[in-house]
């Protein structure tokens, strides 16, 4: 069992870019891991081609994304031109990001990412889509796991990124729905005393029905 805040395994694998130790080509960069359940297939397709066109804004985020598929890795390099014609982006360019080759589906295995009810040709389960966050310091922070059937919203991982990132350069939570700008959350840790010290920006206080005096808002910090 992986919990958040465990140091995310290490692994080798074989990929569009050559082989690759991860927490090496990691370095100390953010990054993001997302699997796919086959080659060649509608929804993949749109979502690797989705990650093609909010890579700066990955990079602006320090952040390295590498994706998974259960194919080989020629299935792998024919499906890219796809990808790149569809997207409209990098199409005589090398692919600019590398795609794990998992087969045999021991990285897939091993994550706890398979989709029983979705199976190939020779009934062996495939990847379901996952996505893995992890820190520069190596340590997972986040996962979502959506079933083969239905395609990820990368615009969320995005934001989530964002969170994970605002979130642990100040004393604050992002609240429902928020975005980057919006007003964030004192974290109930933060004693009424220290407010000033730590938010010398101000905060709001909500009134509440209780009387207890924990939702405080503050402006978003700059990222």
């Amino acid at each position: 069992m992986l919990y958040l805040g465990d140091t995310f395994p290490n692994f080798s694998a074989n990929t569009t870019e050559g082989e690759i130790d991860f927490h090496t080509w990691l370095g100390d960069s953010w990054g993001i891991l997302f699997s796919h359940p086959s080659d060649f297939t509608p929804v993949c397709t749109t979502e690797l081609a989705r990650v093609l066109t909010l890579l700066p804004e990955f990079t602006k985020r320090n952040t390295k994304v590498i994706g998974l598929s259960c194919d080989s890795i020629a299935s792998h390099e024919e499906w890219c031109k796809d990808i790149q014609y569809y997207s409209g982006l990098y199409e005589d360019e090398k692919f600019p990001y590398p795609i794990i080759e998992d087969k045999d589906r021991q990285l897939a295995m091993k994550l706890g990412m398979v989709d029983k009810d979705e199976l190939d040709n020779k009934g062996i389960p495939l990847s379901a889509r996952a996505v893995f966050i992890v820190d520069p310091l190596k340590k997972f922070r986040l996962q979502l796991l959506y079933p083969a059937t239905t395609g990820r919203n990368f615009t969320e991982i995005l934001r989530v990124l964002d969170s994970l990132q605002i979130t642990d350069k100040a004393k604050i939570a992002t609240p429902v729905d928020w975005q980057v700008g919006d007003d964030c959350m004192v974290l109930p840790s933060v004693p009424q005393d220290q407010i000033a010290t730590v938010f010398p920006q101000g905060i709001k206080e909500i009134s509440l029905p209780s009387g207890k005096k924990y939702l405080r808002k503050t402006p978003c910090p700059k990222m």
